[in-house]
């Protein structure tokens, strides 16, 4: 039998937050589809739960628990990575952090936080997985950014967290062109509402209920349900697909001609 377009057979996948929630939805579907992995976060006890279910899958893994904006230990990683299953074919750019305060609320420390992990960890994890990928001539790199990228968070008051998911984008578009010539592909995933741990704490289930009901669809996604979106821009299927977004919302934001 034919392989499946979107298989990930012999790739190497690196996915930054991969230890839960949609970060280890990412890897888990990856593995599933062949790739091996790269599994990454600063939560120690998640990330040895997303590397035992990538190996029961059958795939080799190793698990870093760098900081995203430490740029040294970062390029140390793409070092190991490299040694340890080969040189990275696919990045995944999904660690994150959320929190929603007012404006007025908003420290220089929350401030820097925000954009540190989100725009300074994603530029240089890309700046470093990228040198490899030149020389193969070949890439594929998501970013994963937000539906409030596009709407603001509005009475979710975390104007610093859309700020940085938009800048996200704005690499996004820039890279799409600038590596092109080395057949390098960078595209963003832009996710509504998901039913991941951190929203369910931090909201609690009444709050997502009312939030639901704002969705044509009726509810959030499932984290698998962006996996999809990613895995696809990983994969072959997206090989003339360069510099766009996908936003799994279901129909919350509508945007385009």
């Amino acid at each position: 039998m034919a392989e499946a377009s979107n298989s990930l057979r012999g790739k190497v996948a690196w996915i930054t937050g991969s230890g839960r929630g949609m970060g280890r939805a990412h890897a888990l579907l990856m593995a599933e589809r062949g790739a091996d992995l790269v599994v990454h976060d600063v939560l120690k006890d998640e990330a040895a739960a997303t590397v035992e279910a990538v190996r029961k899958l059958g795939r080799r893994c190793i698990v870093s628990h760098a900081d995203v904006r430490d740029v040294g230990a970062v390029q140390g990683l793409v070092a190991t990575a490299q040694k340890e299953l080969g040189p990275i074919d696919i990045l995944v750019n999904n660690a994150g952090v959320g929190q929603h305060r007012p404006f007025e609320d908003i420290s220089e420390a929350d401030f820097d936080l925000m954009f540190g992990v989100h725009v300074k960890g994603t530029f240089f994890c890309t700046q470093a997985a990228v040198p490899t990928m030149k020389e193969r001539r070949s890439g594929k790199i998501v970013n994963i950014s937000s539906i409030w990228a596009m709407t603001g968070a509005g009475i979710n008051k975390a104007s610093h967290y859309c700020a940085a998911k938009t800048a996200i984008l704005g690499l996004t578009k820039a890279w799409a062109k600038e590596l092109a010539p080395w057949n390098i592909m960078v595209n963003a995933v832009s996710p509504g509402g998901v039913l991941t741990e951190m929203p369910i704490k931090t909201q609690g289930w009444d709050m997502i209920r009312e939030k639901e009901k704002r969705v044509p669809l009726g509810r959030w996604a499932r984290p698998e349900e962006v996996s999809y979106a990613v895995a696809f821009l990983a994969s072959g299927e997206a090989d003339f697909i360069s510099g766009q977004q996908i936003s799994p919302n279901g129909g919350e934001t509508i945007v385009g001609i």
